[in-house]
């Protein structure tokens, strides 16, 4: 292949390997160098037998992302309070051709799943994706991660099983949700306590994810009463002349609070029942780099 064709390639396939890296990571950095990486596999290596480019750069971006996650697993590295991922921009586009597929690659990368997914093992995570989120037949997961095909059908087990378990079950309409995050952010900002009180499920719970680097709570919020009473109390202090734009992230509507012109905290909600369920908030400005207004 020539330089030009190598690269037409490699670009036609990078959504989805910025999903599958995405996905097993939860870190848009990571997944970034992981693709780069790729690249440089795809681009310096021995291509003479691929006869399925995709699948082949699949194969190597899953492997990466093992390797990758190992070895944060490995560090051990202590975060400052609640851990979420970090916000990832949804642009679907042509990879999901019709509504039930978007809602199904919508549900892989939302935080409720990825937050469960943190707990499985890298090759449970990786078999996980792959099948679920991607629909890889067991016989290709199995080549990609060269194990044989029942033991990648007792990883695909486990790890629906414990995603099933543990995940909660919300509301994934995108109207539905955008038209009470318009009403939760009218009645945290105007400080009526009483119509947000009205919006939150009574065992509502609120996670806060600061990295120690900005404020949020240290620990998971519980009850209407308390995270109602948080958010009235925080509701645009320390924001500089604030701004608030709506985009899609991790299949969802959510919110981009702006202080002086820069990201500042991102808000999503989740629903289910036409009440808020689980509010999510991400002020670690490491996590907002990526979200240029």
């Amino acid at each position: 292949m020539t330089t030009d064709t190598l690269t037409g390639v490699f670009e036609e396939h990078r959504p989805v390997l910025q999903g599958v890296a995405y996905r097993m990571l939860g870190r848009v950095a990571d997944a970034e160098d992981v693709v780069q990486e790729a690249w440089l596999r795809w681009s310096g290596g021995d291509r003479s037998a691929v006869r399925e480019p995709r699948g082949y750069l699949v194969r190597v971006t899953t492997r990466l992302a093992i390797d990758r996650l190992r070895q944060i697993k490995a560090r051990g590295e202590t975060y400052v309070g609640p851990w979420l991922p970090e916000p990832y921009v949804t642009d679907f586009g042509d990879t999901a051709p019709d509504t039930a597929e978007r809602a199904v690659l919508a549900d892989s990368v939302s935080l409720a799943v990825l937050v469960v997914m943190e707990s499985l093992s890298p090759l449970e995570r990786a078999v996980f994706v792959l099948r679920e989120a991607f629909g890889y037949p067991y016989a290709d997961i199995a080549a990609m991660l060269d194990r044989g095909e029942p033991a990648v059908r007792r990883l695909a087990g486990r790890a629906r099983k414990h995603i099933k378990e543990r995940r909660p079950r919300y509301d994934v309409d995108p109207a539905r949700r955008r038209d009470l995050t318009d009403r939760f952010l009218a009645a945290a900002a105007g400080g009526d306590l009483a119509q947000l009180m009205e919006l939150l499920a009574p065992d509502v719970r609120l996670v806060g994810d600061s990295g120690g680097k900005s404020r949020a709570p240290l620990r998971v919020l519980e009850s209407a009463d308390h995270v109602g009473r948080f958010l009235i109390g925080v509701a645009g202090k320390g924001i500089q002349d604030p701004a608030v734009r709506f985009l899609e992230l991790n299949g969802g509507p959510a919110v981009l609070v702006l202080s002086g012109g820069r990201p500042d905290t991102v808000l999503q909600l989740d629903i289910a029942e036409g009440r808020v369920q689980t509010v999510y908030v991400v002020r670690n400005p490491d996590k907002l780099r990526a979200l240029v207004p």
